[in-house]
Formats: structure tokens, C-alpha cells, sequence
């Protein structure tokens, strides 16, 4: 067991702040296993996605969090998510620059319409804009919605503007 670093993670961040591939990252270095929300959220299927309902996403996300090791990434900050932030042994916090996430929803969404990257979803031109009304969400709402909820956790809270502070703001708490 690596005992230099926590091993119940929670990853918040916008769309297009680098969740997904901090939490993969994470995930090979510290051999833990890494969650999607959004795949919390919706019972991928060949033939379409389909919502889960509260109860199911609160039951699918409970048994994540009652296993000994994990790292948990997404946007949510919704009262269904409270369990994870309570249970986490660090919630890193990434607020990336409002212009870089735009930039990478662009590069996202190029990258997975020619094929070169894998997404969960069909990468559809009404996805991508609702990205962009997601990530404006975020910086309006999203952001002090879970700092009023959930900054009680400042003693486990880590805000970084990309991941290269993680390691210099880990080094700096010790």
C-alpha cells in the first residue's frame, strides 16, 4: 500500500479540466481503481444510455465508496455525491483556466469525431454545444455551489489550476 498518498480520492472539476486523465494517471501510479460519474450516472448500452434513477445512482455510488481503495472524477456536486466528498481521503479540486477548458472541449470533440479518441457518449453537435453551456454552468454555479457545500472539507482539499501542482502542493503540506 502506498502510504504517501490517499487512497479514497474525489476529483471535482468543469468540463474539459482534466479529470478524466488526472484520475487515470492516478489510477496506474497508485494501482487504484478510477470511476467516472457521469458512468454513475448513466447504464452505458450499446443501444443508447440510459438514466439512472436516484436511488440506483446513490446505491452504485455507495458501494464504490465502501470498498478499500478508490478515485472517483466528475462535474457533480449534487447531494448524491455528498457520501463521496465525506468518505474521501483527498478531494482534489481542479480549476482550470475558463479559456484552456474551452480549448480542450474543442480538441475533445475534434479528436473524437475523427476517431482518434474514445468517448462514452456520441460525440454530437448538440453535445458539444451543451459542453460549453456546461462549462459556464460550472464557473456561475457549480463552483461556489460546492464550496458552500462542501468547503467544510478545506482540511482534505486540494485546489490546483492544472496537475503539475499536485506534487508541489502535496510536498508544500507535509
Amino acid at each position: 500500500m502506498n502510504k504517501k498518498f490517499p487512497r479514497k480520492i474525489h476529483i471535482i472539476g468543469s468540463v474539459g479540466s482534466g479529470k478524466t486523465t488526472l484520475a487515470k494517471e492516478l489510477s496506474t501510479t497508485l494501482n487504484i481503481p478510477y470511476y467516472e460519474l457521469d458512468n454513475v450516472v448513466w447504464k452505458r448500452q450499446n443501444s443508447g444510455d440510459i438514466r439512472r434513477t436516484e436511488q440506483q445512482k446513490v446505491d452504485y455510488l455507495n458501494n464504490i465508496i465502501l470498498t478499500e481503495a478508490w478515485i472517483i472524477e466528475g462535474v457533480h456536486n449534487e447531494d448524491w455525491v455528498a457520501q463521496s466528498f465525506l468518505n474521501a481521503d483527498l478531494i482534489i479540486f481542479l480549476d482550470t483556466n475558463y479559456l484552456i477548458r474551452i480549448y480542450r472541449i474543442i480538441k475533445r470533440f475534434t479528436l473524437q469525431k475523427i476517431g482518434l479518441e474514445k468517448s462514452n457518449y456520441k460525440p454530437t453537435l448538440s453535445i458539444f454545444i451543451k459542453m460549453f453551456k456546461w462549462n459556464r454552468h460550472f464557473e456561475e454555479i457549480g463552483k461556489p455551489n460546492f464550496y458552500h457545500k462542501y468547503g467544510m472539507y478545506c482540511d482534505k482539499l486540494l485546489v490546483v489550476t492544472n496537475k503539475r501542482e499536485i506534487l508541489k502542493k502535496s510536498i508544500s503540506k507535509k
